[in-house]
């Protein structure tokens, strides 16, 4: 039985067995339960069924193998990685290989994580930089129906919402199996309060130290440390404030190694053919951050500087050119300047309907300096490819109208847009122009409801992705600038049953050139049109104070357009699943908890004719706990089956020393093997 076949009927089955435990005329019995974060009751405030908001709750209360596993808290989003861990994690949703960040925009109180033209790919987002118990919230969306969302946001956004003043501070440090170290010291400091109490001013800080060796022969000595500094001011309806934050991260990659080796026992699961690929990154920002209301009148700013800098060493044929080796350097240092502005308008009469208006300006100018291909061996430089020197610009006005036509019917009309501009300021390569190119992205949504807390949304929207700056410019095989995309979604929400929320999305994209990772150049690039067809189901239990439970499930159908027989879309996932519960204390309440998580992703292809195809993966982890007062001790098991699958797998040509041409073969990264992680909090 495959596992697409034991997990469909469990999460339906799951969702009838809560609405029959819980009958309507049973429900004024139970004792009240606070309900937040992606079980919340958003019927009325939200216009799509795959837009949610996750808290703190919902991604710290989750054993996690890797910082970027905060964003599995949106249904379908899947998390592996296939170098070291100080590089971007890969990220799978809706049947896009998102490589490291393509075609999902990703942000950081406003601030965006996506690299536009990067060294090591389109889209480049790396979630190193984020310190999770400083992350009040996760706003997210899928699909091209937001007007705020622009470039890069065809399979949907997340936007990290940092605390202004965290509710208390903590001391905490972890440890476990193969070097793994952890320490954080994180709070807020009161400046000056109201005569009511709530503070009016003051500092949240934040400072992280992590080090990882992994299972891996040659060690991924992954050193990362994290700061953040924030001065705030204001109330719930005035705020103000000022944020700096800072990230360096050094590692030894472990890149993916050909089936055949293992095969025939040349090497284990967690050896390397090059221990010295790696790299080092570094990002630094300033943002500034205003929001005002004035009566009905709300008014966002904020304005924000980046400095981010990589340097990454990788091989991933081997030796293909030579004895010498195929190892490869990328390389970039760059300045981001931007910001955003929107006014809402709330409670408007216009041609007679209550309506909400609001009116945005977004900008970005990524100034890229040295941005750089160069062959190595031992991370010495033998030959330049290719060095940019790039100013890449845009700004982007959107205006969206909510209207509540009565009581159960109200739409979302949104325009979006979009103006770029590409300049190679100077290049290795001859024949660079500088371009201009502009879009324009149309959205609409219609909620009906709720009737029986139940809503229904329909949905449509266009939206687009920008492509490599160095392949618009160029003079021959010129890129596309903007890639048009578009989609639809028929979606459903209930919450007839209080302490039980359902979505379920019925979504269509399409894509006029897909971004396709290229496993032998570890980069993506344009490739023909796609279509994509996909179901979501996703249903959140929380009956009372001592047990939580939840499922996701996400069915995908994706192909390549005008490609024939052709047209597989390499590492798109036709099934994930998602779910998992807690047991015992809750949040912060005092006592003990244990909790269990399953995440399964079946196999897909990986290459374009479907021939070939990677395994289906599944990851159970665990933790237990105890929780007093201010003190809280856990363990976290990771893989708890100790299952030998494979976070990634790619198909394409790569050269051992003792052959004497290239092979077609698979090439993986193993899942880390079973392994035991604690923890000790103290709050303060």
């Amino acid at each position: 039985m495959s596992l697409s076949r034991l997990f469909i009927p469990c999460l339906l089955a799951g969702s009838l067995a809560a609405q029959e435990a819980e009958r309507p005329q049973d429900l004024e019995t139970l004792p009240e339960v606070l309900v937040e974060g992606k079980a919340s009751n958003l019927l009325g405030t939200t216009d799509g069924a795959s837009k949610g908001h996750a808290t703190q709750e919902d991604f710290l209360s989750r054993p996690l193998m890797r910082r970027g596993e905060i964003l599995e808290t949106i249904p379908g989003v899947i998390i592996t990685q296939h170098a070291g861990g100080g590089k971007a994690n890969q990220y799978f949703l809706r049947g896009f290989n998102l490589d490291h960040g393509t075609d999902f925009s990703i942000s950081l109180d406003g601030m965006p994580l996506n690299m536009r033209t990067h060294a090591h790919g389109q889209g480049y987002t790396d979630i190193n930089p984020v310190i999770p118990e400083l992350v009040q919230s996760i706003d997210y969306a899928k699909g091209t129906y937001t007007a705020a969302d622009g470039d890069l946001s065809t399979a949907g956004s997340a936007n990290f919402l940092l605390w202004d003043m965290m509710p208390e501070n903590l001391v905490r440090l972890e440890f476990g199996e193969y070097n793994y170290y952890r320490a954080l010291i994180a709070g807020s400091l009161p400046i000056s309060a109201s005569e009511q109490g709530s503070v009016q001013q003051g500092l949240t800080y934040g400072l992280e130290y992590n080090y990882y060796d992994g299972p891996w022969q040659q060690p991924e000595e992954f050193n990362r440390w994290n700061g953040l500094l924030r001065y705030f001011a204001g109330d719930e309806d005035n705020k103000f404030s000022i944020t700096f934050m800072g990230y360096r991260g050094t590692w030894t990659s472990t890149d993916q190694i050909p089936q055949r080796a293992m095969s025939s026992g040349l090497l284990d699961r967690y050896s390397t053919l090059d221990d010295t690929a790696g790299g080092e990154s570094q990002r630094y920002s300033l943002n500034i951050a205003y929001e005002h209301r004035d009566d009905d009148v709300v008014t966002r700013a904020n304005v924000y500087g980046i400095y981010y800098s990589l340097d990454l060493f990788s091989n991933f044929t081997y030796f293909t050119s030579g004895p010498q080796g195929d190892q490869f350097e990328q390389v970039e240092e760059r300045w981001i300047f931007g910001g955003q502005l929107s006014r809402t308008w709330e409670d408007r009469k216009i041609l007679g309907i209550d309506s909400d208006l609001t009116l945005g300006f977004q900008t970005r100018h990524d100034l890229i300096d040295g941005i750089g291909l160069y062959t190595t061996r031992n991370r010495s430089r033998l030959a330049t490819t290719r060095r940019d020197d790039i100013w890449e610009g845009s700004a982007g006005l959107y205006g969206e109208m909510v209207n509540r036509w009565t009581s159960w019917f109200r739409t979302v009309v949104g325009l979006r847009g979009d103006l770029y501009y590409f300049d190679s300021l100077e290049s290795t390569v001859a024949g660079e122009d500088a371009e201009w190119a502009g879009i324009i992205s149309p959205k609409f949504s219609a909620i009906f409801g709720p009737w029986h807390e139940t809503e229904l949304y329909l949905n449509f929207g266009t939206g687009f992705h920008s492509n490599d700056a160095r392949g618009v410019t160029a003079r021959s095989m010129q890129a596309d600038p903007l890639v048009r995309t578009m989609g639809a979604e028929i979606g459903l929400r209930t919450q007839t049953i209080p302490t039980l929320t359902t979505t379920l999305a019925l979504f269509w994209l399409q894509s006029d050139s897909e971004l396709i990772y290229v496993g032998d150049a570890g980069t993506n690039e344009p490739g023909p049109g796609s279509e994509r067809y996909g179901v979501e189901l996703a249903t959140y239990w929380r009956p009372n104070h001592w047990f939580s439970a939840d499922a996701e499930l996400a069915l995908t159908y994706a192909r390549l357009q005008d490609s024939g027989n052709a047209d597989r879309i390499p590492n798109s996932v036709p099934v994930m699943f998602s779910g998992g519960f807690m047991l015992g204390a809750q949040g912060r309440d005092d006592g003990w908890f244990a909790g269990m998580r399953i995440r399964v992703f079946t196999g897909r292809p990986l290459e374009e004719t479907g021939q070939i195809e990677g395994r289906e993966s599944l990851m159970i982890n665990a933790t237990v706990g105890y929780r007093r007062k201010n003190w809280e001790a856990a363990v976290d098991c990771l893989n708890l089956l100790n299952r030998a699958d494979n976070d990634i797998e790619y198909y394409y040509e790569s050269q051992l020393r003792n052959e004497v041409a290239p092979v077609n073969d698979v090439h993986l990264h193993p899942v880390e093997p079973r392994m035991f992680r604690f923890r000790v909090t103290y709050r303060f």
